[in-house]
């Protein structure tokens, strides 16, 4: 770390924004004196934090963004970095009385913004400029979805599926696309490999568009589960080869690979997967757990661990032709221009507090925390994905969830079980699917 600057505040009414590295990682704003929120244990730290860093709570730190308001009118310190295509630095505050030094272990633009309205008002107009530089096109329209993972998580079967497609067309839901997550594969490399659960893919893609509706899945392209034929078989895939594999995390009980996306052969049956399923009538592809492609590690080529990340997200947009592209579990900077959506906090859960109290972990919690720190992001980046509503009597601070999506919500979704909908239930699931969200979240010269 080196230093870049000093800022000299007014402590009572300073504030620091520090911004996580991917989709998990808290990101929101604290006052002077405040503890940031950091991993409870090394497992949620490789998962939903940077694999690299490891910061203490003495001290706040963004990964690629970091922000400070000194509290005395002098306007908002931005510090970013200009281009995340090959690095991100991080970016490390140290408060030392009433004076905070700023570090970096890389490149970084320092922005003074001394425009209207409040910090978060500061990063908009950031964004706006970030955005331009990177080449952010046109937002596509986001479609409303029904997903199944947070009622029926790993365990989802065809069966289930059926029953919530008829359930959305007999109740005539403002559902666009009718998404199937996690549970029909295999193993995670094995994505065209079914397990028995599931008969055709292609039948329920055909009986969702029979109703008028979008067929979307979930895809986890880059990590690989150990006892997949794709590790068994192709071992030289896998970022450190044969000989010393990268682990991605340990998740569904297992250690997991990461694929490497330099390695031709690799990026070959990743764009049949996806090319695949798209001719089988999906067009709607969330994609998770992309992080991985952006862990250290040694590669097929000689490849800045950001750009074989990018360059292997730019593949995937092109195997899956002009479907509607979800991004989640992302390393957030790197990625812009390349989705048009991107999940910008945490899971939610039907839980309202995070396990352990990290709240890089699923809950309502600390999807609302995160999700409020990048607000700012909607419509400029791209569309937020705040994570799904789920609105069933068993979800513990439901109306008050309902409530974070509705104001911050860009892509909206449900996942509950249809049945399970109480009234209440079904009718702000109808509500918030049918309504428009707003296009930014706030305005670059507002206040």
């Amino acid at each position: 770390m080196h230093a870049i600057d000093e800022v000299t505040i007014d402590a009572t009414h300073a504030a620091v924004y520090e911004h996580g590295w991917q989709s998990w990682s808290p990101t929101t704003t604290y006052g002077i004196g405040d503890r940031p929120h950091r991993p409870v244990n090394e497992r949620n730290r490789f998962l939903c934090y940077r694999p690299e860093s490891n910061p203490s709570a003495d001290v706040y730190w963004g990964e690629g963004l970091l922000a400070i308001d000194p509290g005395d009118g002098s306007g908002v310190r931005i510090y970013a970095v200009a281009n995340a295509t090959e690095t991100v630095p991080s970016i490390h505050a140290e408060v030392k009385g009433n004076r905070i030094v700023v570090s970096s272990d890389g490149p970084v633009a320092t922005t003074l913004d001394q425009g209207p309205g409040s910090l978060e008002n500061a990063l908009a107009r950031w964004a706006d400029g970030f955005a331009a530089s990177v080449g952010v096109g046109e937002m596509r329209r986001a479609p409303t979805i029904w997903c199944s993972w947070y009622q029926y998580f790993t365990d989802v079967t065809e069966a289930d599926m059926i029953e919530n497609i008829d359930a959305i067309e007999r109740l005539d839901l403002p559902v666009d696309v009718i998404q199937l997550d996690d549970g029909y594969q295999t193993a995670h490399g094995d994505w065209l490999t079914l397990t028995d659960r599931f008969g055709s893919l292609q039948g329920i893609a055909d009986r969702i568009r029979s109703f008028g509706r979008r067929a979307g899945i979930w895809v986890a392209p880059f990590l690989v589960f150990p006892e997949s034929e794709l590790a068994r078989r192709h071992p030289q895939w896998l970022i450190g080869g044969p000989d010393k594999p990268v682990h991605g995390g340990h998740n569904w009980n297992r250690d997991l690979f990461a694929l490497d996306t330099t390695h031709p052969e690799a990026m070959e049956w990743i764009a049949e997967v996806f090319s695949t399923m798209h001719g089988w009538g999906y067009d709607f592809f969330k994609v998770d757990f992309v992080y991985a492609a952006a862990l250290p590690g040694p590669r097929h080529q000689d490849m800045s661990p950001i750009a074989a990340y990018r360059s292997g997200m730019q593949q995937l947009r092109e195997a899956m032709g002009d479907s509607y592209f979800l991004g989640c579990g992302a390393p957030i900077l790197p990625t812009v221009g390349l989705v048009d959506a991107m999940r910008v906090s945490p899971d939610t859960e039907p839980q309202y507090l995070p396990a352990g109290g990290d709240l890089s972990q699923p809950s309502v919690s600390a999807a609302m925390l995160t999700g409020r720190g990048r607000a700012f992001q909607q419509g400029r980046f791209w569309i937020n994905d705040p994570d799904d509503l789920i609105a069933r009597p068993a979800v513990e601070g439901r109306k008050e969830w309902a409530e974070h999506v509705r104001r911050y919500g860009g892509l909206r979704g449900s996942s509950d079980r249809i049945a399970d909908l109480d009234d209440w239930g079904l009718a702000v699931t109808r509500e918030l699917l049918a309504e428009s969200p707003v296009e930014t979240f706030v305005s670059s010269g507002g206040s």
